[in-house]
């Protein structure tokens, strides 16, 4: 009778969780969102995406670059996520690392002609309007242990006593103090020199348990463990030491430059700890050392990106059991969920439903059923997003990514639009109406626009900021080349309202200044003056750091945070607030 009850309890489960996604699906459809981060990570190691393989010239590693970005950009991706230190080594010029041998194919050789790649991979992300997050893996420095193939300016050869040998690799050992500075320094260096929009780390920190495998952080454990933490604890601790420090010495490095993480998709199983959530999978806080809780809830990180790589229908972490969870631990920080696309590639028994083509769709549309708290979508990998399997790459294109989206904000890294775009013109002509502006001065906060968006409207239409159906254009200024954009869309003898907007460069947008046509060609129309500047809201008060180390030991009470916007129809219980407003000062500015 228990059997019985436990699979008339988990068929009830499965049908609330498609019910779920089905009426998220019909609500979402409605109007696209406007703010929402579509990633996709580029994986390096083992050239699982780019290159292709090793030892490429550096214009075939080019041309195959630019080919990823221009398909990822025809369905909707505004971030990349670019691995470029796999393993102790760098796909960019380094005095500190290797040249990596998945660039050149052997660790330490120069790429022939010399080059650095990094401002090219940059460069081409941002003139497609993507952001380049540079992807990091700390701990990883080798992916076997024969130390004869490593390069001459390897770690390994320096300092041999900073790592530990597990399951067939070399790892940094994070307990050492100078393993963490040196791994900082190594971040600190890329962010310093390079113009990256972010910092990213995935999921290997301790490394995945194996059968018959020890951690021998032994000596490390005894000499620097002065709070008399248990194993596990000083571990949690060591991990939470380098994410502090290094969030501290990015701001001081530069403000703009975000940190996010992208931890194993379970925190703790509600079995093992009342805040977890109702799985039955590995838990990344005790396998892996990594309290992904304790980053958002200190703000040492700006966004978590979980990997939920399971379907709706995956008994023992169902995904939108795992996006609820995530969703009300958010602690005021972004959430992007990791989907995994390479997935519908695999010929599994374990997760049968990846072999329906909608159900990465329906992924996708239930994350927007939680619009204040989960931000956006990055899918893993590249290649398995471009092999467009089952054609879900075109399912996305076609509807969840058929209209643009703009990058999240940040207000707690910078709350402060940029001013508005200056002496906006329209020039009408029997094909095309072409538009024109000047920038705007520099901000308070120093800074200048880095794009521009141009909305444009129907006589019919009442001009609002929200629905991206009406966003025109992106325009990132070119060197060399005027601010403007050419309408070709226009249909001669309709007027319409066109609305520019500036955006800094963590995507705060200006008021709009706007300029309406008249239907008829041969006319040149100078736009509205910009409403006043209004006054700036208070900026929030910053997350309270600790004055000690943090000690991850026993697990913290849940704190509360009824933020979860969801429908009140959904019967899954959830805490609902009250959806943002989007009237005020700038919808007016629209409206008017």
């Amino acid at each position: 009778m228990t059997q019985l009850r436990t699979a008339y309890r988990c068929l009830f489960l499965l049908f609330l969780a498609c019910g779920l996604l089905l009426s998220a699906s019909s609500r979402a459809a409605d109007v696209p969102p406007k703010r929402e981060l579509r990633g996709v990570w580029i994986a390096t190691v083992e050239n699982i995406d780019w290159p292709s393989s090793r030892g490429l010239t550096p214009e075939q590693q080019r041309r195959e670059y630019r080919r990823m970005l221009d398909e990822h950009q025809q369905n909707g991706i505004n971030a990349v996520f670019v691995q470029v230190r796999p393993a102790s080594d760098a796909f960019y010029q380094s005095s500190l690392e290797p040249w990596s041998k998945w660039l050149t194919g052997v660790q330490g050789k120069a790429p022939a002609p010399l080059w650095d790649p990094l401002p090219f991979l940059i460069d081409e992300a941002h003139q497609r309007g993507m952001e380049f997050h540079a992807w990091f893996n700390p701990y990883r420095a080798t992916m076997d242990t024969v130390t004869r193939r490593l390069a001459a300016n390897h770690p390994y050869r320096r300092h041999p006593e900073w790592f530990m040998r597990y399951a067939g690799k070399l790892l940094y050992n994070p307990g050492l103090p100078e393993v963490r500075q040196y791994i900082n320094q190594v971040i600190l260096d890329v962010v310093r020199r390079y113009d990256i929009d972010g910092v990213h780390f995935d999921d290997y920190f301790y490394p995945y348990p194996e059968a018959n495998q020890i951690i021998h952080d032994e000596a490390a454990f005894a000499r620097f463990n002065p709070d008399n933490l248990s194993v596990a604890d000083w571990r949690r601790q060591n991990v939470n030491v380098l994410i502090r420090d290094l969030h501290d010495s990015i701001r001081q490095a530069k403000r703009w430059v975000k940190f996010g993480i992208s931890p194993f998709g379970v925190w703790r199983n509600q079995t093992t700890d009342p805040n977890g959530s109702a799985t039955k999978a590995f838990q990344g806080y005790d396998g892996l050392y990594a309290d992904a809780l304790e980053w958002t809830r200190q703000g040492w990180i700006d966004y978590v990106l979980p990997q939920l790589y399971w379907s709706t229908g995956f008994r023992v972490a169902q995904y939108p059991v795992l996006v609820e969870w995530w969703a009300r631990n958010a602690n005021g920080r972004h959430v992007y969920i990791g989907h995994g696309a390479y997935r519908m590639l695999e010929s599994t028994r374990s997760d049968t439903v990846w072999r329906n083509p909608r159900e990465l769709p329906r992924q996708v549309r239930f994350n927007r059923t939680f619009p204040a708290e989960v931000n956006g979508s990055v899918f893993f990998s590249s290649r398995s997003l471009m092999a467009n399997a089952l054609h879900t790459t075109d399912s996305l294109r076609q509807h969840e990514f058929r209209y643009p989206a703009l990058v999240p904000a940040m207000p707690w890294l910078d709350a402060v639009p940029p001013r508005p775009a200056q002496q906006l013109t329209a020039s009408t002509q029997l094909t095309v109406n072409t538009l024109s502006w000047q920038p705007g001065p520099a901000a308070a906060d120093g800074d200048e626009a880095v794009y521009y968006a141009l909305y444009r409207f129907n006589d019919d239409q009442t001009p609002t900021p929200d629905d991206p159906r009406n966003l025109l254009a992106i325009i990132r200024p070119q060197a060399g080349r005027k601010l403007q954009f050419q309408d070709t869309t226009a249909r001669f003898g309709r007027s319409y309202a066109y609305y520019l907007t500036a955006f800094d460069r963590l995507h705060n947008e200006s008021r709009p200044i706007s300029v309406r046509t008249n239907g008829r060609p041969a006319e040149v129309i100078v736009a509205q003056q910009a409403p006043p500047e209004p006054v700036p809201a208070p900026t929030p008060a910053p997350v309270p750091q600790p004055a000690t180390p943090p000690v991850a030991s026993a697990p913290r009470p849940a704190v509360p945070r009824p933020v979860v916007t969801r429908p009140t129809s959904t019967p899954t219980k959830v805490k609902v607030k009250t959806k943002r407003k989007r009237g005020g000062f700038f919808q007016r500015l629209f409206g008017g």
